[in-house]
């Protein structure tokens, strides 16, 4: 994914793209994992011809593989773009005999086999081959929300040339996606299983990010500057000064777990690299935001719907994102939005979104007041709405396994479930499919 091509000034006032990256477990037909991730890849490439590499990529495992859109600038190019390239991947797959398993976890027992590229050891050997292998067991959704240009600096985190207005944007729409992560985690959950047992808890967000104070043990537990989500910028040397920190976090865990910082260095790290949070600066010039569970596309689609809502109205009403600990949803007086305190935020809501989920009432009426912030033009988001309205709560792919499978799967259980995510995932990018040649053939006037 590539954000570097900019329109020009006059154009891009308050126009910013938007891109998508989804990883996805690659299994054999049988729902085996498979390590066939450098064949796949090679397949798509040549499918595709020139600039096809840059929308299917590898990720530190060779089980996992990432498919990507191109920046686009409106909802409906996103779900075009990322159709048509799952499109491909999914008949690339079936040509070798491979499967794209969606879900957020493989749920079975799996023991991920790791690149041997230096950034890749950099990281396992810092935070612990014992604890990263959780990273290799874990698949995520990340959407990157484009910021002015020149705004993001690798070096400094904010570039000192960016306007006063870039800075402004920059710090509400960082500090809104902070207040979207509770939501978010809720939304996608999708799997329900680790290792074939049932947790009662968003698993990839346990799993991967991990918390110290919750007694959840992830890949960062011992590292929550670089994997937690990190509180609100009260202004913009706060949130220059988070950069910092967290830079200064990675460096010290190096020294302690002896990993030479120039290994860092050669395999290309800088203030930005070591940011693995829910919400972080990415140096495509983008705020990314990857707290959301990989799930199936109409899913994934309707958090985007939902996650540019809410963005647009902030840059369209120029409205200030304010943390506040009286409230406990979104809040809009005059200019401003007013969202739950930090502590608020992690403590009561994302712990309940991790322990509860959307069926948790306080998580489903802080989702209700973000939708009805965000607007229900999108369809997607009015049909969530009208689920919740008939039915008191707001459906999740997790919720459906649950009603079909027990604490405890037996291995033909497992597999069970893999390949019917694997199923439900070809029949919904066939409608989506199907749904755009609808909306793109010209209407029969005779």
């Amino acid at each position: 994914m590539s954000f570097g091509d900019r329109v020009s000034e006059g154009e891009r006032l308050l126009d910013r793209r938007v891109g998508l990256e989804q990883e996805f477990f690659l299994v054999e037909n049988t729902g085996r994992p498979s390590e066939r991730a450098d064949e796949f890849l090679q397949s798509c490439r040549e499918a595709t011809g020139s600039g096809g590499p840059a929308c299917f990529a590898p990720e530190f495992v060779f089980g996992l593989v990432e498919v990507n859109t191109p920046p686009v600038y409106t909802l409906y190019d996103l779900e075009r773009e990322y159709a048509q390239n799952l499109r491909l991947a999914l008949r690339t797959a079936r040509s070798l005999g491979l499967r794209l398993y969606p879900l957020g976890t493989y749920p079975l027992p799996l023991r991920p086999a790791v690149r041997d590229e230096l950034d890749y050891r950099v990281q396992v050997n810092t935070v612990g081959p014992e604890r990263f292998v959780d990273a290799g067991r874990c698949a995520g959704t990340h959407l990157h929300l484009e910021l002015e240009a020149g705004t993001v600096d690798e070096g400094a985190g904010i570039s000192a040339t960016a306007s006063p207005a870039a800075r402004e944007e920059i710090l509400n729409i960082y500090n809104l996606a902070t207040a979207l992560d509770p939501a978010l985690v809720a939304l996608t959950r999708s799997c329900p299983y680790f290792e074939g047992r049932k947790t009662g808890l968003a698993v990839r967000t346990v799993h991967y990010r991990g918390s110290a104070i919750f007694g959840w043990e992830g890949v960062y537990t011992d590292l929550p500057q670089v994997g937690a989500l990190l509180p609100y910028a009260n202004d913009m040397e706060h949130l220059i000064k988070q950069q910092f920190d967290r830079y200064k976090a990675w460096l010290d865990a190096m020294d302690r777990a002896g990993v030479e910082r120039r290994l860092f260095a050669e395999a290309g790290g800088d203030l930005l690299r070591p940011a693995w949070n829910p919400v972080r600066l990415n140096r495509l010039g983008t705020l990314e935001l990857r707290g959301m569970d990989s799930n199936y596309p109409e899913v994934i689609l309707t958090a985007a719907a939902m996650i540019l809502g809410a963005a647009d109205r902030i840059r369209r009403d120029g409205l200030e994102v304010v943390p506040d600990d009286g409230v406990g949803a979104f809040e809009v007086a005059g200019d401003v939005l007013r969202v739950p305190g930090f502590d608020r935020l992690t403590g009561g809501l994302l712990y309940t979104a991790v322990t509860g989920g959307a069926g948790d009432e306080t998580v489903a009426a802080y989702l209700d007041s973000i939708l009805e912030f965000a607007g229900v033009e999108d369809e997607r988001l009015a049909a969530l709405l009208r689920h919740r309205r008939a039915t008191g709560t707001y459906p999740t792919t997790e919720a459906g396994f649950l009603e079909h499978y027990d604490e405890y799967l037996s291995d033909d259980e497992g597999l069970s479930l893999v390949l019917e995510a694997c199923d439900e995932l070809d029949a919904q990018v066939s409608r989506l499919g199907r749904s755009q040649r609808q909306r793109e053939e010209p209407a029969d006037v005779s």
